[in-house]
């Protein structure tokens, strides 16, 4: 396909996080009050966690934070260099440094807003029997502000992009920033896409996450959080179909996309709720010896279904490309890929 069409079609708006990852037991979950699967935002409590991580022979540094994740999948299954950007906040600092050169050589146009007092952020990742546990402590993720958003080299990939996508999470960060790209998405016709990302953001952000919801076209998220979306809403039901169809109805600011619900629910199959109808697509399953860990595979999903909506390919090939990016994920260490996909 040619090049240039897509120069900065795709834009990530989210927090950078350093991803300190290293497989541990379940001691040490409990040591620090984690549980299997979760991923929250660390307190006072997690702190010393970070440095116990880094002493840890088997420890990893991988570039990450949610929506960094999906952008980069994106880039990598799109194959053409700048195809897509990125906007978030880090600290001036060696691991800040790290993120830049990570994101360029991924083939990203980042643009991060450099934080002069905060140190960049980082994650925890705690991987135990391949099932990950993430504990964010943002820090200069956290500082991101619209100012920096609004300035005209910023503003200029907003205005570029035809496709924006916002992870959840960064709710707690700076919804004002949000709120200035979804209006400009509906104003312009563009498709305005987010993720429910975490239990405790349906729980916690309710306001910020419906205030945005009215622009969102696509919206993405796994079971728990879709049930966790519908309990706070009092909808009586755990049917994850039911509520895809139910969130994909909720009002819409503009009128020119319908709302798309792609819920994922482990080695069940995706539920899409699109126009009123549900379709189902069963997972590719990975014998067990394969799986590494299953840290990033509903980034890569995500990813990996991007890179084909930005082409104007069809819901199932979208999901086709979903499927093969988490795949490639989950078979190695953090969301990390080969030099070239292979899929077609």
């Amino acid at each position: 396909m040619a090049s240039s069409g897509y120069e900065g079609i795709l834009l990530g708006m989210g927090n950078p996080l350093l991803d300190i990852s290293a497989g541990v037991d379940d001691g040490f979950l409990a040591k620090y009050d984690v549980k299997p699967g979760n991923a929250i935002l660390a307190e006072d409590k997690h702190l010393p966690m970070y440095d116990e991580l880094a002493s840890r022979s088997n420890v990893q540094y991988i570039a990450g934070g949610a929506t960094q994740n999906s952008i980069r999948v994106a880039q990598w299954m799109l194959q053409i260099p700048g195809a897509t950007s990125y906007i978030g906040c880090i600290g001036k600092d060696k691991f800040g440094e790290e993120m830049k050169k990570n994101a360029q050589a991924a083939g990203i146009n980042a643009h991060y807003y450099e934080d002069e007092n905060a140190p960049t952020g980082t994650c925890a990742v705690c991987v135990v029997g391949g099932e990950r546990s993430l504990i964010a402590n943002l820090s200069a993720a956290n500082c991101y502000k619209s100012e920096h958003l609004k300035k005209p080299e910023n503003w200029a990939l907003v205005e570029k992009a035809k496709y924006i996508y916002i992870a959840g999470f960064f709710l707690t960060v700076s919804p004002d920033s949000i709120q200035l790209v979804a209006e400009h998405a509906a104003a312009t016709n563009k498709v305005f896409m987010m993720n429910l990302s975490a239990a405790f953001i349906c729980e916690f952000y309710r306001d910020a996450q419906e205030k945005a919801l009215l622009y969102v076209d696509h919206i993405f998220g796994n079971e728990t959080e879709a049930r966790t979306f519908a309990k706070v809403r009092g909808w009586e039901t755990e049917n994850v179909e039911e509520i895809a169809l139910k969130i994909s109805q909720l009002p819409k600011a503009s009128g020119t996309h319908k709302r798309i619900t792609v819920i994922t629910q482990g080695r069940d199959p995706v539920v899409v709720a699109d126009d009123g109808k549900v379709k189902t697509f069963p997972v590719i399953l990975l014998p067990k010896e394969k799986l590494v860990d299953t840290n990033g595979a509903g980034d890569a999903f995500v990813g990996g279904f991007l890179s084909q909506l930005v082409q104007e390919k069809s819901i199932d090939e979208c999901v086709r490309a979903a499927f093969y990016a988490a795949n490639v994920i989950i078979q190695r260490s953090g969301c990390s890929y080969p030099e070239k996909p292979d899929f077609n």
